[in-house]
């Protein structure tokens, strides 16, 4: 049977220590972890209110780092420059940067004046402003804005929807796609309405359910569950 020797015993057991050593010089003197994702919420003058990671708002100033590794760099009218993942990126008041990842896809909305999650996202490729709405059973939209997106709704179910002004006609539509930030969903459940009363889209459950979603204080964070 091969047996170690004393001498070479301890030249193994040296060269494993030098090893921890070097690992352990990697993790304590290794540059501020990157990869985080970034909300700009507001600006007082020279310094960025941010939320980080869907974490509670916090103020930069100029040149300030977090243990994030994101840098303020500058600031202007209505939009503010910071270095994320290395890169210098700039966001326009209310939008935000989303670390790429195999993890999976969330997003962070801020609310508005009144308490309110509104957003920018698609349907099926084209632009829409959504308000989230957890008592929606649907994603619910107006006629007119079918129209500008290219969706056939007189197709769809025919039925009827509650609305401020009573009982509306509406349709039940399939959506190819429903998109906010990186998250995108398939094959969305909606209405459409012929009411001429809706502002803005509802963001309903039929794309909610498909999310885990975390309020913590004026911030919510949507992350897909599937």
């Amino acid at each position: 049977m091969w047996q170690n020797s004393p001498g070479l015993l301890k030249n193994m057991i040296t060269s494993n220590l030098r090893r921890l050593a070097g690992v352990l010089a990697l993790a304590l003197f290794a540059p501020p972890g990157f990869a985080a994702d970034v909300a700009l919420v507001g600006l007082i003058g020279a310094r960025a209110i941010v939320v980080i990671d869907g974490g509670q708002p916090r103020t930069l100033a100029p040149g300030q780092q977090t243990a994030e590794g994101v840098v303020l760099l500058g600031t202007e009218k209505n939009a503010a420059s910071f270095e994320i993942d290395g890169k210098k990126r700039t966001l326009r008041m209310g939008s935000a940067y989303f670390a790429p990842g195999p993890g999976r896809q969330s997003v962070v909305l801020k609310a508005d004046a009144r308490g309110h999650f509104v957003t920018t996202g698609s349907i099926n490729g084209g632009s829409v402003r959504f308000l989230v709405d957890t008592g929606a059973t649907f994603v619910a939209l107006a006629a007119v804005e079918a129209k500008r997106l290219g969706i056939d709704y007189l197709r769809g179910a025919r039925g009827q929807v509650q609305t401020a002004n009573g009982l509306a006609t509406a349709y039940r539509v399939k959506l190819d796609s429903v998109k906010i930030g990186e998250i995108e969903v398939n094959n969305v459940d909606a209405v459409v309405s012929e009411s001429d009363t809706m502002g803005v889209t509802l963001l309903g459950m039929s794309f909610l359910n498909r999310m885990e979603m975390k309020r913590d204080s004026q911030s919510m964070t949507l992350t897909k569950r599937y």
